[in-house]
């Protein structure tokens, strides 16, 4: 009796053993023919029925195999997945784990792991291109993130549904009032609610293309199902098998510049075996779109193609395939129209293609290529490229790319781009920031770089000019006026790489001029240039002169005030100043005034060896005989001293010693005052 227990046990777990054996045959060929959502339940049912002694092996293949279904549909179980493989070991088997499970990691922006996860592979793969470029993205991230874009994004909430795909917009044409895109939605019905089939690909409803337009006040009106395409309800209730699409998928279209022919994805199991994608063609008559025919690329029929983009002319087509003679994964290809055929069909290259994925090709109308790959150093997933031919080259098949920056890509997958016409708005698809992962469309704009010089005129005391005029010169022969506001402030449009000249005047007071440049900007930029006018009228105090104590002789921190009266003087060649120096009441007359002459004579020297000539300069040493006399700006910063007080030595020494100091340092300055405004004149 115990031996046929034990024959039965043996036998139950022979057959359960099997079982499992059979259920990970059945999710390899699931996995093979791209049903990743029911191949990834059929994976985890495995995993778990899996001991992890005696069935190791098996059981890392199931869990990176279940890793592999979720990174393709963006689930983020696919780093635990990964993770179970490597406890597992299965990097011993197969070290493709490492580089899958960094490239999971990124799209989660999780960048210190997965430059890890990036570097245990490139040990036994150092010239691996996917795994380099995510390394070196991983070590960018924050540098990117700092250098910005230009651009603006925006959700355009009016083509989004909740709990739906909505993605790879296109208007309709060359007309921007006119809009079709990919959706998943679930359409109003009467009565019993009829859901399509659920795909076996992502799981979700399938995908139909859906369009709107813009009414009378500019805003999208109404969304509805393309008219007349495989997959609308009319021809769900058909039984020919040419119109029954209820079960297909179609999306991703592309249209010729005049809105009447389109190319779009179509995708249709037969008799339950998913046959892959194709092209399709469409006419538009009536407001209806005509029934598809086919585009043929390949000879053989086997091959998937998909993510038509057609330029401007109509003559060239790209899109995406995962035929022999590509990099690997899904790449980019083109084809030439002759005649009614698509002719020399080949991919772009190693320039544009990886081996991993680059899909959802788009091209502007000044010949630009922009798609989505995760296989170029990016923030994460799909990111958006734009590329152009390297005009420059003998070789004019060279491509340069360059990622389109933080406003378009982040973690997550950012595709689908378009245009309005040949400018620079228009709208992308990206599943950034939704917990389920849904993808949402977003607007996205380029604003005009404005350039603004604004600021100031006032006098030397910080009191507004409200008089004052300022004019502007520019190197490419623009000349501009503006008046000054009664408070003083102004502000002037710039052009872009223009070199400026601003020239500030007012009656009484001198000249000031000011020059700066627009050149090689890529970001709008307000220039802020403030004036300070000095009167002809009355003496100017000169800030931070200084000397060595109980000298003449300039310190260096005087350099930057002297070199100001030095561009005031070129700003103003006509005029003479006399260049006085004060001293306090401390010492005799004597030393005071022969102190403050050489002092006022070393300011003199500096501009002489500054250029400015000679004689429009007269240096003159006052000692102490010439005070300050109070004014409303000094009583501001110091409220105890009364308006037009002369400090002098009476008034001086009726105050504390911290006071008196005060002032000493009041009456302890240089000065300079206009004294002609003909110099050189006559």
């Amino acid at each position: 009796m115990r031996k046929q227990i034990i024959y039965i046990l043996l036998a139950a777990l022979l057959m359960s053993s099997c079982s499992i054996q059979q259920r990970v045959k059945r999710a390899d060929k699931k996995f093979a023919i791209g049903e990743y959502y029911n191949a990834a339940d059929l994976y985890k049912q495995c995993y778990s029925r899996l001991n992890t002694k005696t069935d190791r092996e098996l059981k890392g293949y199931v869990a990176f195999k279940q890793g592999e279904c979720y990174r393709i549909l963006n689930n983020p179980r696919a780093v635990n997945c990964y993770n179970n493989a490597l406890r597992c070991k299965y990097q011993l088997r197969d070290s493709t784990v490492f580089l899958n499970a960094g490239l999971a990691l990124q799209y989660q922006g999780k960048y210190k792991d997965a430059a890890k996860s990036y570097d245990l592979y490139l040990q036994s793969h150092p010239d691996d291109y996917i795994a380099r470029a995510g390394k070196y993205a991983c070590s960018k991230i924050d540098e990117w993130k700092k250098d910005g874009s230009r651009y603006k994004a925006s959700e355009a909430k009016e083509f989004n549904q909740k709990r739906t795909g909505n993605f790879a917009p296109m208007f309709i044409g060359n007309q921007t009032d006119a809009i079709m895109f990919t959706s998943n939605r679930q359409e109003k019905q009467t009565g019993t609610k009829k859901l399509k089939r659920p795909s076996n690909v992502t799981g979700q409803q399938l995908f139909q293309l859906y369009q709107t337009r813009k009414n009378a006040a500019g805003e999208w009106g109404e969304i509805s199902l393309a008219e007349g395409l495989y997959g609308s309800p009319e021809s769900e209730q058909q039984n020919d098998s040419t119109k029954q699409a209820g079960n297909a998928e179609i999306g991703v279209c592309s249209f010729t510049k005049d809105g009447r022919t389109m190319y779009f994805t179509y995708s249709k199991p037969i008799n339950g075996k998913d046959l892959g994608a194709k092209i399709y063609r469409s006419e538009r008559a009536s407001g209806e779109w005509s029934e598809p025919q086919e585009v043929k690329l390949f000879a053989d029929s086997s091959i998937t193609v998909g993510h038509p983009a057609l330029n401007a002319t109509a003559d060239t087509l790209y899109f995406v395939s995962d035929a022999p003679g590509g990099e690997g994964g899904k790449d980019i290809w083109m084809a030439e129209l002759d005649g009614d055929q698509w002719v020399n069909v080949q991919p772009l290259g190693a320039g544009i293609n990886t081996a991993a994925d680059e899909m959802f090709p788009y091209v502007h109308e000044d010949g630009s290529l922009y798609f989505a790959s995760n296989g170029h150093p990016g923030y994460g997933g799909l990111d958006i490229f734009k590329a152009y031919r390297d005009i420059t080259r003998t070789d004019t098949t060279i491509w340069v790319l360059y990622n389109m920056g933080p406003t378009f890509n982040g973690i997550g997958d950012d595709f689908g781009i378009t245009f309005a016409g040949n400018s620079q708005d228009g709208f992308f698809s990206s599943n950034r920031g939704d917990k389920k992962g849904f993808d949402k469309i977003y607007r996205f704009w380029l604003p005009e770089m404005e350039f603004i010089a604004e600021g100031t005129v006032n006098d030397e005391l910080g009191n507004p000019i409200s008089d004052a005029k300022l004019r502007l010169v520019g190197s490419d022969g623009t000349i501009s006026k503006v008046s000054a506001r009664r408070d003083g402030t102004y502000k002037i449009k710039l052009k872009k790489d223009v070199k400026y000249v601003m020239l500030a005047t007012a009656r009484g007071f001198l000249n000031a001029k000011q020059q700066w440049n627009t050149l090689d900007l890529k970001d709008s930029k307000t220039y802020t240039m403030d004036f300070a006018l000095s009167p002809i009228s009355r003496p100017v105090k000169m800030e931070n002169i200084f000397y060595e104590f109980g000298r003449w002789e300039l310190t260096k921190a005087s350099e930057t005030e002297l070199d100001r009266l030095v561009k005031l003087l070129n700003d103003n060649p006509n005029i003479t100043i006399e260049l006085s120096a004060h001293t306090d009441l401390k010492g005799n007359d004597e030393f005071n005034n022969e102190l403050s002459q050489k002092r006022a004579q070393s300011c003199c020297d500096y501009l002489i060896a500054r250029g400015i000539e000679k004689e429009r300069l007269t240096p003159v040493g006052y000692g102490e005989s010439k005070p300050v006399m109070v004014d409303k700006a000094l009583n501001k910063q110091y409220p105890w001293l009364p308006v037009d007080q002369v400090l002098d030595e009476a008034y001086i020494l009726t105050l504390p010693a911290d006071k008196q100091e005060i002032c000493h340092q009041i009456n302890r300055r240089t000065e300079f005052k206009v004294i002609k405004t003909t110099y050189n004149l006559y």
